[in-house]
Protein backbone atom coordinates (compact mmCIF):
# COMPACT_ATOMS: atom_id res chain seq x y z
CA UNK A 1 0.00 0.00 0.00
CA UNK A 2 1.36 3.36 -0.98
CA UNK A 3 1.11 6.12 1.57
CA UNK A 4 0.92 9.61 0.10
CA UNK A 5 2.25 12.54 2.08
CA UNK A 6 -0.18 15.46 2.44
CA UNK A 7 0.26 18.09 -0.21
CA UNK A 8 1.23 21.57 1.14
CA UNK A 9 -1.02 24.23 -0.21
CA UNK A 10 -1.27 28.03 0.15
CA UNK A 11 -4.89 29.05 0.17
CA UNK A 12 -6.56 32.20 1.46
CA UNK A 13 -10.05 32.09 2.87
CA UNK A 14 -11.84 35.40 2.28
CA UNK A 15 -14.83 36.69 4.23
CA UNK A 16 -16.43 40.00 4.97
CA UNK A 17 -14.56 40.06 8.27
CA UNK A 18 -11.08 38.73 7.64
CA UNK A 19 -8.71 36.88 5.39
CA UNK A 20 -7.51 33.53 6.79
CA UNK A 21 -4.32 32.18 5.27
CA UNK A 22 -4.13 28.37 5.09
CA UNK A 23 -0.55 27.30 4.69
CA UNK A 24 -1.27 23.65 5.52
CA UNK A 25 -1.83 20.37 4.20
CA UNK A 26 -4.86 19.05 2.44
CA UNK A 27 -7.81 20.13 0.51
CA UNK A 28 -10.04 18.31 3.02
CA UNK A 29 -8.81 20.47 5.89
CA UNK A 30 -9.26 23.56 3.75
CA UNK A 31 -12.87 22.62 3.03
CA UNK A 32 -13.51 22.02 6.72
CA UNK A 33 -12.21 25.46 7.67
CA UNK A 34 -14.15 27.07 4.85
CA UNK A 35 -17.41 25.54 6.05
CA UNK A 36 -16.67 26.72 9.61
CA UNK A 37 -16.00 30.23 8.38
CA UNK A 38 -19.20 30.31 6.36
CA UNK A 39 -21.12 29.13 9.41
CA UNK A 40 -19.64 31.88 11.59
CA UNK A 41 -20.20 34.70 9.10
CA UNK A 42 -23.91 35.25 9.87
CA UNK A 43 -23.13 35.35 13.60
CA UNK A 44 -20.39 37.93 13.15
CA UNK A 45 -22.61 39.97 10.83
CA UNK A 46 -25.37 39.89 13.44
CA UNK A 47 -22.95 41.06 16.15
CA UNK A 48 -21.84 43.98 14.00
CA UNK A 49 -25.40 44.96 13.21
CA UNK A 50 -26.44 44.74 16.89
CA UNK A 51 -23.97 47.43 17.99
CA UNK A 52 -26.21 50.04 19.57
CA UNK A 53 -25.82 53.79 19.14
CA UNK A 54 -27.31 56.90 20.71
CA UNK A 55 -27.11 60.45 19.48
CA UNK A 56 -25.32 63.30 21.20
CA UNK A 57 -28.72 64.84 21.88
CA UNK A 58 -29.81 61.69 23.69
CA UNK A 59 -26.61 61.72 25.71
CA UNK A 60 -27.28 65.33 26.73
CA UNK A 61 -30.60 64.25 28.29
CA UNK A 62 -28.77 62.15 30.89
CA UNK A 63 -27.30 65.11 32.76
CA UNK A 64 -28.95 65.33 36.15
CA UNK A 65 -28.66 63.71 39.59
CA UNK A 66 -30.01 60.18 39.42
CA UNK A 67 -29.31 59.98 35.68
CA UNK A 68 -25.62 60.62 34.86
CA UNK A 69 -24.18 59.37 31.58
CA UNK A 70 -20.86 60.34 30.05
CA UNK A 71 -18.96 59.38 26.92
CA UNK A 72 -15.30 58.40 26.85
CA UNK A 73 -13.77 57.61 23.46
CA UNK A 74 -17.25 57.14 21.92
CA UNK A 75 -18.34 54.55 24.50
CA UNK A 76 -21.21 55.62 26.76
CA UNK A 77 -21.05 54.96 30.50
CA UNK A 78 -23.72 55.18 33.20
CA UNK A 79 -22.00 56.62 36.27
CA UNK A 80 -25.16 57.38 38.27
CA UNK A 81 -24.41 54.98 41.12
CA UNK A 82 -20.67 55.44 40.91
CA UNK A 83 -21.05 59.18 41.51
CA UNK A 84 -21.88 58.39 45.15
CA UNK A 85 -18.48 56.74 45.62
CA UNK A 86 -16.35 58.70 43.16
CA UNK A 87 -13.10 59.69 44.96
CA UNK A 88 -13.26 63.14 43.38
CA UNK A 89 -16.81 63.71 44.58
CA UNK A 90 -20.12 63.85 42.74
CA UNK A 91 -19.81 67.41 41.47
CA UNK A 92 -17.24 66.75 38.71
CA UNK A 93 -19.48 64.06 37.25
CA UNK A 94 -22.49 66.38 37.42
CA UNK A 95 -20.50 69.02 35.54
CA UNK A 96 -19.52 66.51 32.85
CA UNK A 97 -22.85 64.65 32.66
CA UNK A 98 -24.28 64.28 29.17
CA UNK A 99 -20.97 65.20 27.54
CA UNK A 100 -17.84 63.71 26.03
CA UNK A 101 -15.55 63.48 29.07
CA UNK A 102 -12.55 61.88 27.35
CA UNK A 103 -10.08 64.73 27.89
CA UNK A 104 -11.14 65.28 31.49
CA UNK A 105 -10.75 61.57 32.18
CA UNK A 106 -7.30 61.53 30.58
CA UNK A 107 -6.26 64.58 32.61
CA UNK A 108 -7.35 63.22 35.98
CA UNK A 109 -6.74 59.47 35.78
CA UNK A 110 -3.65 57.30 35.28
CA UNK A 111 -3.63 54.56 32.66
CA UNK A 112 -4.53 51.96 35.27
CA UNK A 113 -8.00 53.50 35.67
CA UNK A 114 -9.18 52.54 32.18
CA UNK A 115 -9.72 48.89 33.15
CA UNK A 116 -12.47 49.89 35.58
CA UNK A 117 -14.64 51.59 32.97
CA UNK A 118 -16.22 48.46 31.51
CA UNK A 119 -18.39 47.85 34.58
CA UNK A 120 -20.22 51.12 33.77
CA UNK A 121 -20.57 50.54 30.01
CA UNK A 122 -24.18 50.87 28.85
CA UNK A 123 -23.66 48.97 25.62
CA UNK A 124 -24.19 52.17 23.65
CA UNK A 125 -21.81 54.05 21.42
CA UNK A 126 -22.05 57.68 20.41
CA UNK A 127 -23.41 57.74 16.87
CA UNK A 128 -22.47 61.29 15.97
CA UNK A 129 -19.16 61.42 17.78
CA UNK A 130 -17.20 62.98 14.99
CA UNK A 131 -13.47 62.62 15.12
CA UNK A 132 -11.89 64.38 18.06
CA UNK A 133 -10.73 67.92 17.43
CA UNK A 134 -7.13 68.40 16.42
CA UNK A 135 -6.34 70.17 19.67
CA UNK A 136 -7.78 67.24 21.66
CA UNK A 137 -5.67 64.78 19.66
CA UNK A 138 -2.54 66.83 20.29
CA UNK A 139 -3.40 67.22 23.96
CA UNK A 140 -3.81 63.46 24.43
CA UNK A 141 -0.51 62.86 22.62
CA UNK A 142 1.15 65.28 25.00
CA UNK A 143 -0.30 63.47 28.03
CA UNK A 144 0.91 60.15 26.60
CA UNK A 145 4.38 61.58 25.94
CA UNK A 146 4.69 62.98 29.48
CA UNK A 147 3.58 59.61 30.80
CA UNK A 148 6.27 57.81 28.78
CA UNK A 149 8.85 60.24 30.17
CA UNK A 150 7.71 59.26 33.67
CA UNK A 151 6.90 62.85 34.63
CA UNK A 152 3.70 61.89 36.46
CA UNK A 153 5.64 59.53 38.74
CA UNK A 154 8.82 61.55 39.35
CA UNK A 155 8.17 63.80 42.35
CA UNK A 156 11.70 65.18 42.67
CA UNK A 157 12.79 66.61 46.02
CA UNK A 158 10.09 69.28 46.19
CA UNK A 159 8.13 67.43 48.89
CA UNK A 160 11.20 67.01 51.09
CA UNK A 161 12.18 70.68 50.72
CA UNK A 162 8.65 71.87 51.45
CA UNK A 163 8.39 69.79 54.62
CA UNK A 164 11.82 71.08 55.69
CA UNK A 165 10.76 74.72 55.17
CA UNK A 166 7.48 74.07 56.99
CA UNK A 167 9.34 72.60 59.97
CA UNK A 168 11.72 75.57 60.20
CA UNK A 169 8.90 78.13 59.97
CA UNK A 170 6.79 76.33 62.59
CA UNK A 171 9.65 75.89 65.07
CA UNK A 172 10.75 79.53 64.73
CA UNK A 173 7.20 80.78 65.21
CA UNK A 174 6.60 78.66 68.32
CA UNK A 175 10.04 79.53 69.70
CA UNK A 176 9.36 83.25 69.27
CA UNK A 177 6.11 82.97 71.22
CA UNK A 178 7.43 80.80 74.05
CA UNK A 179 10.97 82.08 74.47
CA UNK A 180 10.78 85.83 73.91
CA UNK A 181 9.14 88.71 75.74
CA UNK A 182 9.48 91.14 72.83
CA UNK A 183 6.27 92.38 71.22
CA UNK A 184 8.10 92.74 67.90
CA UNK A 185 9.26 89.14 68.06
CA UNK A 186 5.69 88.05 68.74
CA UNK A 187 4.49 90.05 65.75
CA UNK A 188 7.21 88.49 63.59
CA UNK A 189 6.25 85.04 64.90
CA UNK A 190 2.67 85.62 63.78
CA UNK A 191 3.95 86.43 60.29
CA UNK A 192 6.05 83.26 60.28
CA UNK A 193 2.95 81.27 61.21
CA UNK A 194 1.20 82.76 58.18
CA UNK A 195 4.05 81.73 55.88
CA UNK A 196 3.95 78.28 57.48
CA UNK A 197 0.26 77.97 56.59
CA UNK A 198 1.00 79.02 53.02
CA UNK A 199 3.57 76.25 52.60
CA UNK A 200 1.28 73.70 54.27
CA UNK A 201 -1.39 74.84 51.82
CA UNK A 202 0.85 74.04 48.86
CA UNK A 203 1.56 70.61 50.31
CA UNK A 204 -2.14 69.93 50.91
CA UNK A 205 -2.88 71.08 47.36
CA UNK A 206 -0.26 68.76 45.88
CA UNK A 207 -1.25 65.72 47.95
CA UNK A 208 -4.86 66.23 46.89
CA UNK A 209 -3.92 66.07 43.21
CA UNK A 210 -1.37 63.28 43.18
CA UNK A 211 0.48 60.95 45.49
CA UNK A 212 3.31 62.93 47.09
CA UNK A 213 4.33 60.11 49.44
CA UNK A 214 5.48 56.54 48.88
CA UNK A 215 2.06 54.94 49.43
CA UNK A 216 -1.62 55.95 49.51
CA UNK A 217 -1.68 55.53 53.27
CA UNK A 218 1.25 57.90 53.83
CA UNK A 219 -0.25 60.28 51.28
CA UNK A 220 -3.48 60.34 53.26
CA UNK A 221 -1.46 61.05 56.40
CA UNK A 222 0.24 63.99 54.64
CA UNK A 223 -3.17 65.34 53.59
CA UNK A 224 -4.67 65.26 57.08
CA UNK A 225 -1.48 66.55 58.68
CA UNK A 226 -0.96 69.56 56.38
CA UNK A 227 -4.63 70.36 55.91
CA UNK A 228 -6.62 69.47 59.01
CA UNK A 229 -4.06 69.29 61.83
CA UNK A 230 -1.74 72.16 60.93
CA UNK A 231 -4.04 74.52 59.01
CA UNK A 232 -7.52 73.77 60.41
CA UNK A 233 -8.99 73.13 56.95
CA UNK A 234 -10.75 69.89 56.01
CA UNK A 235 -8.82 68.26 53.17
CA UNK A 236 -12.02 66.51 52.05
CA UNK A 237 -13.75 69.89 51.80
CA UNK A 238 -10.83 71.20 49.80
CA UNK A 239 -10.89 68.24 47.36
CA UNK A 240 -14.68 68.54 46.97
CA UNK A 241 -14.35 72.25 46.23
CA UNK A 242 -11.17 72.16 44.17
CA UNK A 243 -12.14 69.29 41.86
CA UNK A 244 -15.35 71.12 40.97
CA UNK A 245 -13.28 74.21 40.19
CA UNK A 246 -10.95 72.31 37.86
CA UNK A 247 -13.70 70.56 35.92
CA UNK A 248 -15.81 73.70 35.37
CA UNK A 249 -13.03 76.29 35.33
CA UNK A 250 -14.52 79.82 35.48
CA UNK A 251 -18.15 78.74 35.12
CA UNK A 252 -20.16 81.27 37.13
CA UNK A 253 -22.71 78.69 38.25
CA UNK A 254 -20.53 75.55 38.50
CA UNK A 255 -17.14 76.84 39.69
CA UNK A 256 -17.20 77.55 43.47
CA UNK A 257 -14.04 79.65 43.21
CA UNK A 258 -16.06 82.39 41.50
CA UNK A 259 -19.04 82.21 43.83
CA UNK A 260 -18.25 84.78 46.51
CA UNK A 261 -21.50 86.67 46.76
CA UNK A 262 -22.35 88.91 48.52
CA UNK A 263 -18.73 90.16 48.79
CA UNK A 264 -17.39 89.78 45.25
CA UNK A 265 -18.77 89.48 41.72
CA UNK A 266 -16.36 89.18 38.79
CA UNK A 267 -19.09 89.58 36.17
CA UNK A 268 -22.37 91.44 35.79
CA UNK A 269 -23.93 88.09 34.88
CA UNK A 270 -23.99 87.38 38.60
CA UNK A 271 -26.38 90.32 39.03
CA UNK A 272 -29.13 88.06 37.67
CA UNK A 273 -29.11 86.05 40.92
CA UNK A 274 -28.11 82.84 39.17
CA UNK A 275 -28.20 79.52 40.96
CA UNK A 276 -25.03 77.89 42.25
CA UNK A 277 -24.97 74.28 41.04
CA UNK A 278 -22.17 73.59 43.51
CA UNK A 279 -23.82 74.92 46.68
CA UNK A 280 -27.32 74.14 45.37
CA UNK A 281 -28.69 77.56 46.26
CA UNK A 282 -29.51 80.83 44.60
CA UNK A 283 -26.85 83.54 44.77
CA UNK A 284 -29.12 86.48 45.47
CA UNK A 285 -28.04 89.87 44.24
CA UNK A 286 -30.06 92.00 46.65
CA UNK A 287 -29.53 95.49 48.01
CA UNK A 288 -26.94 94.28 50.55
CA UNK A 289 -24.99 92.43 47.85
CA UNK A 290 -25.18 95.43 45.55
CA UNK A 291 -23.75 97.66 48.25
CA UNK A 292 -20.86 95.32 49.07
CA UNK A 293 -20.06 94.59 45.42
CA UNK A 294 -20.06 98.32 44.68
CA UNK A 295 -16.97 98.70 46.87
CA UNK A 296 -15.34 95.35 46.12
CA UNK A 297 -12.28 96.86 44.43
CA UNK A 298 -11.54 98.61 47.74
CA UNK A 299 -12.45 95.77 50.08
CA UNK A 300 -10.64 93.02 48.14
CA UNK A 301 -7.35 93.03 50.08
CA UNK A 302 -8.88 93.56 53.55
CA UNK A 303 -11.28 90.67 52.95
CA UNK A 304 -8.40 88.47 51.76
CA UNK A 305 -6.67 89.07 55.10
CA UNK A 306 -9.61 87.38 56.82
CA UNK A 307 -10.48 84.88 54.06
CA UNK A 308 -9.19 82.01 56.17
CA UNK A 309 -12.26 82.38 58.38
CA UNK A 310 -14.37 81.33 55.39
CA UNK A 311 -12.30 78.16 54.93
CA UNK A 312 -12.78 77.30 58.61
CA UNK A 313 -16.52 77.86 58.27
CA UNK A 314 -16.81 75.81 55.07
CA UNK A 315 -14.94 72.93 56.71
CA UNK A 316 -17.26 72.96 59.72
CA UNK A 317 -20.36 73.15 57.52
CA UNK A 318 -19.33 70.15 55.42
CA UNK A 319 -18.25 67.95 58.33
CA UNK A 320 -21.44 68.72 60.27
CA UNK A 321 -23.71 68.20 57.24
CA UNK A 322 -25.54 65.07 56.11
CA UNK A 323 -23.44 64.86 52.96
CA UNK A 324 -21.37 61.75 52.43
CA UNK A 325 -17.85 62.69 53.58
CA UNK A 326 -15.09 60.07 53.19
CA UNK A 327 -13.09 59.51 56.37
CA UNK A 328 -15.31 61.87 58.34
CA UNK A 329 -13.84 60.66 61.65
CA UNK A 330 -10.28 61.39 60.55
CA UNK A 331 -11.33 64.78 59.24
CA UNK A 332 -13.01 65.81 62.49
CA UNK A 333 -10.11 64.51 64.61
CA UNK A 334 -7.61 66.48 62.51
CA UNK A 335 -9.65 69.69 62.86
CA UNK A 336 -9.83 69.17 66.63
CA UNK A 337 -6.03 68.85 66.77
CA UNK A 338 -5.70 72.28 65.13
CA UNK A 339 -8.21 73.91 67.47
CA UNK A 340 -6.25 72.57 70.43
CA UNK A 341 -2.68 73.57 69.54
CA UNK A 342 -3.31 76.93 67.85
CA UNK A 343 -5.48 78.51 70.60
CA UNK A 344 -3.08 77.10 73.20
CA UNK A 345 -0.11 78.74 71.44
CA UNK A 346 -1.97 82.06 71.25
CA UNK A 347 -2.86 81.82 74.94
CA UNK A 348 0.85 81.68 75.81
CA UNK A 349 1.21 85.32 74.77
CA UNK A 350 1.26 87.75 77.71
CA UNK A 351 -1.86 89.84 77.02
CA UNK A 352 -4.93 90.10 74.81
CA UNK A 353 -3.44 92.86 72.70
CA UNK A 354 -0.53 90.68 71.62
CA UNK A 355 -2.83 87.70 71.13
CA UNK A 356 -5.03 89.62 68.73
CA UNK A 357 -1.91 90.99 67.04
CA UNK A 358 -0.52 87.46 66.53
CA UNK A 359 -3.78 86.14 65.07
CA UNK A 360 -4.22 89.12 62.74
CA UNK A 361 -0.59 88.86 61.59
CA UNK A 362 -0.85 85.13 60.84
CA UNK A 363 -4.18 85.54 59.02
CA UNK A 364 -3.00 88.59 57.06
CA UNK A 365 0.18 86.94 55.80
CA UNK A 366 -1.81 83.87 54.76
CA UNK A 367 -4.05 86.28 52.86
CA UNK A 368 -1.25 86.46 50.27
CA UNK A 369 -2.14 82.91 49.26
CA UNK A 370 -5.83 83.79 48.95
CA UNK A 371 -4.88 86.67 46.69
CA UNK A 372 -2.80 84.27 44.59
CA UNK A 373 -5.81 81.99 44.15
CA UNK A 374 -7.84 84.90 42.81
CA UNK A 375 -5.18 86.29 40.45
CA UNK A 376 -5.22 83.13 38.34
CA UNK A 377 -8.92 83.37 37.42
CA UNK A 378 -10.73 86.58 38.40
CA UNK A 379 -9.61 88.55 35.33
CA UNK A 380 -10.03 85.67 32.85
CA UNK A 381 -13.00 84.74 30.63
CA UNK A 382 -16.15 83.51 32.39
CA UNK A 383 -19.32 81.78 31.20
CA UNK A 384 -22.60 80.36 32.49
CA UNK A 385 -23.24 76.62 32.32
CA UNK A 386 -21.17 73.44 32.79
CA UNK A 387 -19.04 74.20 29.74
CA UNK A 388 -18.20 77.21 27.55
CA UNK A 389 -20.10 78.07 24.36
CA UNK A 390 -20.25 75.40 21.67
CA UNK A 391 -16.99 74.64 19.93
CA UNK A 392 -14.74 75.02 22.95
CA UNK A 393 -13.21 71.76 24.16
CA UNK A 394 -11.41 70.82 27.36
CA UNK A 395 -8.07 72.29 26.36
CA UNK A 396 -9.58 75.59 25.28
CA UNK A 397 -11.75 75.84 28.41
CA UNK A 398 -8.73 75.53 30.68
CA UNK A 399 -6.56 78.02 28.77
CA UNK A 400 -9.26 80.68 28.38
CA UNK A 401 -10.16 80.71 32.08
CA UNK A 402 -6.64 80.81 33.47
CA UNK A 403 -3.79 83.30 33.90
CA UNK A 404 -0.15 82.41 34.53
CA UNK A 405 2.16 84.53 36.69
CA UNK A 406 5.57 85.38 35.25
CA UNK A 407 8.38 84.83 37.71
CA UNK A 408 11.96 83.60 37.93
CA UNK A 409 12.61 80.00 38.96
CA UNK A 410 13.99 81.10 42.33
CA UNK A 411 10.50 82.42 43.20
CA UNK A 412 8.75 79.11 42.51
CA UNK A 413 8.64 78.37 46.25
CA UNK A 414 6.53 81.48 46.77
CA UNK A 415 3.87 80.64 44.17
CA UNK A 416 3.67 76.90 44.91
CA UNK A 417 2.99 75.96 41.28
CA UNK A 418 0.23 78.53 40.73
CA UNK A 419 2.58 80.56 38.54
CA UNK A 420 2.00 77.82 35.93
CA UNK A 421 -1.74 77.63 36.44
CA UNK A 422 -2.47 76.83 32.79
CA UNK A 423 -0.14 73.84 32.87
CA UNK A 424 -1.53 72.76 36.23
CA UNK A 425 -5.11 72.86 34.94
CA UNK A 426 -4.21 70.86 31.84
CA UNK A 427 -2.13 68.29 33.74
CA UNK A 428 -3.43 68.28 37.35
CA UNK A 429 -1.59 65.03 38.17
CA UNK A 430 1.77 66.49 37.17
CA UNK A 431 4.07 67.28 40.13
CA UNK A 432 4.74 71.01 40.32
CA UNK A 433 8.50 70.49 39.96
CA UNK A 434 7.84 69.66 36.28
CA UNK A 435 5.48 72.51 35.42
CA UNK A 436 8.24 74.84 34.25
CA UNK A 437 9.69 72.03 32.14
CA UNK A 438 6.44 71.35 30.22
CA UNK A 439 5.49 75.01 29.80
CA UNK A 440 7.17 75.39 26.35
CA UNK A 441 5.17 72.42 25.01
CA UNK A 442 1.91 74.00 26.18
CA UNK A 443 2.83 77.37 24.67
CA UNK A 444 3.60 75.71 21.35
CA UNK A 445 0.30 73.84 21.35
CA UNK A 446 -1.65 77.02 22.15
CA UNK A 447 0.13 78.85 19.34
CA UNK A 448 -0.52 76.01 16.89
CA UNK A 449 -4.28 76.02 17.57
CA UNK A 450 -4.65 79.79 18.05
CA UNK A 451 -5.62 79.47 21.72
CA UNK A 452 -4.78 82.01 24.43
CA UNK A 453 -1.78 81.54 26.68
CA UNK A 454 -2.19 84.46 29.06
CA UNK A 455 0.46 85.46 31.55
CA UNK A 456 1.37 88.56 33.53
CA UNK A 457 3.72 89.67 36.26
CA UNK A 458 2.53 89.41 39.85
CA UNK A 459 1.94 93.17 40.04
CA UNK A 460 0.21 93.29 36.67
CA UNK A 461 -2.04 90.37 37.64
CA UNK A 462 -3.05 92.27 40.78
CA UNK A 463 -3.88 95.34 38.69
CA UNK A 464 -5.93 93.21 36.25
CA UNK A 465 -7.87 91.66 39.12
CA UNK A 466 -8.64 95.02 40.71
CA UNK A 467 -9.70 96.41 37.34
CA UNK A 468 -12.09 93.46 36.82
CA UNK A 469 -13.61 94.01 40.27
CA UNK A 470 -13.84 97.76 39.69
CA UNK A 471 -15.62 97.31 36.34
CA UNK A 472 -18.20 95.03 37.94
CA UNK A 473 -18.53 97.38 40.92
CA UNK A 474 -19.41 100.34 38.69
CA UNK A 475 -21.97 98.24 36.82
CA UNK A 476 -23.47 97.17 40.14
CA UNK A 477 -24.05 100.80 41.07
CA UNK A 478 -25.97 101.36 37.85
CA UNK A 479 -27.91 98.08 37.85
CA UNK A 480 -31.70 98.53 37.55
CA UNK A 481 -32.42 100.10 40.95
CA UNK A 482 -29.00 101.20 42.21
CA UNK A 483 -28.30 102.05 45.81
CA UNK A 484 -28.40 105.87 46.19
CA UNK A 485 -24.94 107.29 45.72
CA UNK A 486 -23.29 108.84 48.73
CA UNK A 487 -20.45 111.32 49.12
CA UNK A 488 -17.84 108.59 49.66
CA UNK A 489 -18.83 106.90 46.41
CA UNK A 490 -18.80 110.20 44.55
CA UNK A 491 -15.33 111.06 45.88
CA UNK A 492 -13.84 107.67 45.04
CA UNK A 493 -15.33 107.38 41.56
CA UNK A 494 -15.16 110.96 40.34
CA UNK A 495 -12.71 110.07 37.57
CA UNK A 496 -14.02 106.57 36.86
Amino acid sequence: MTIHKPVRTERTLQSSHRAIKIPKYSHAIYQLLRRADLALSPILDSMAESKRYISLEDLHSHNKPGDLWISIQSKVYNVTEWSKYHPGGEQPLLSLAGQDATDAFVAYHPGTAWKYLDKFFTGYYLSDSSASSEVSKDYRKLVAEFSKMGLFEKKGHCVLYTFLVMTILFVLSVYGVLCSDSTWVHLFSGGLMGFFWIQSGWMGHDSGHYQVMSSPRFNRFAQVLTGNCLAGISIEWWKWNHNAHHIACNSLDFDPDLQHMPFFAVSSKLFNSIRSCFYDRKMNFDSASRFLVSYQHWTFYPVMCLARLNLFAQSFLLLSSKKKVPNRGQEILGILVFWIWYPFLVSCLPNWGERVMFVVASFSVTGIQHVQFCLNHFSSSVYVGPHPPSGTDWFGKQTMGTLNINCSSWMDWFHGGLQFQIEHHLFPRLPRCHLRKVSPFVKELCKKHNLPYNSASFLKANAMTIETLRAAALLARDHSTPVPKNLVWEAVNTHG
